[in-house]
């Protein structure tokens, strides 16, 4: 199976760029699966139903959230009629939505989907360790699932690491999210999971982590309340990660990570243009 993740979309640059590029993308490379973390979509800061509903039509099967989940109130209203929009797992009970989804891919397989958010430098939630091992248990890669995704939205590298080791041969991808900049330690962990320690973003690079850069630098040189961080404009890159897993085992054969667009040099799994697909 052949799998696809792409960073926070960050803005309208972001959005375009998954809109002009991602159908393509699907036919190009023959994704069976492909999972967006959209927490930043809407004027980066949260996401919006037609905004959600735009991505899903542009070839997501699966919609993240992350810490700016509710910044747009209605999203605590539509996620729930949406099951392909998901938010963290570790968020405590009775929070609207859900943390995980399985949805068919397009080769018919099953694919559990798995949103969590860390905890370190971030808002407190619940455990992401025991959410994770709940969404496992109830739905087992092997058993229930042909492939699992897990989407750490966290600040801390540490705390991603070790949520991809303490499931290592249990997901076929465990990829971090949040930060915006994408890591160059993409591989495959010794019992078979994929990692990236995140992804990056679907956004201008040109920017401060997908954000115009004037409001952003006023606001380390001078204390003071300002105006509110806006989206930068230019052309968006796709930032994330592809995975090909075996179809016996559920786990990563290959992970390759995924740049197209301006300012960062691009880089995509060449071998599957190789192949026609």
């Amino acid at each position: 199976m052949r799998l696809l993740f792409l960073g926070d979309i960050v803005g309208r640059a972001g959005r375009l760029a998954v809109q002009d590029r991602l159908p393509g993308l699907r036919e190009r490379w023959k994704l069976d699966c492909v999972v967006i973390n959209g927490e930043n979509a809407a004027g980066g800061f949260g996401i919006t139903e037609a905004i959600c509903d735009e991505t899903l039509a542009a070839g997501a099967d699966v919609v993240t959230l992350g810490n700016h989940s509710w910044d747009q109130r209605e999203a605590m209203v539509f996620i729930e009629r949406q099951p392909r929009l998901i938010r963290p797992a570790n968020y405590p009970p009775g929070t609207p939505g859900r943390g995980a989804t399985v949805v068919e891919a397009r080769n018919g397989a099953r694919v559990l989907v798995v949103n969590v958010m860390g905890r370190l430098f971030m808002d407190a939630l619940d455990d992401p360790f025991a959410a994770l091992d709940r969404e496992l248990a109830a739905c087992p890669l092997r058993e229930a699932a042909d492939a699992v995704i897990v989407d750490v939205h966290a600040e801390a590298t540490s705390e991603k690491l070790a949520m991809a080791y303490y499931l290592d041969g249990r997901a076929s991808l465990v990829v971090g999210t949040h930060t915006h900049v994408p890591t160059s330690d993409t591989r495959v962990l010794p019992a078979g999971t994929a990692y990236q320690s995140d992804a990056g973003m679907c956004g201008d690079y040109d920017s401060i982590l997908g954000m115009q850069k004037e409001e952003s630098i006023r606001r380390f040189l001078q204390k003071t309340p300002g105006s509110r961080l806006e989206p930068a404009l230019g052309e968006g890159t796709l930032s994330g990660i592809a995975v090909e897993t075996d179809d016996r085992t559920g786990l990563a054969k290959g992970a390759w990570p995924v740049r197209l667009g301006a300012t960062l040099a691009e880089t995509w799994p060449t071998a599957w243009d190789q192949q026609g697909g």
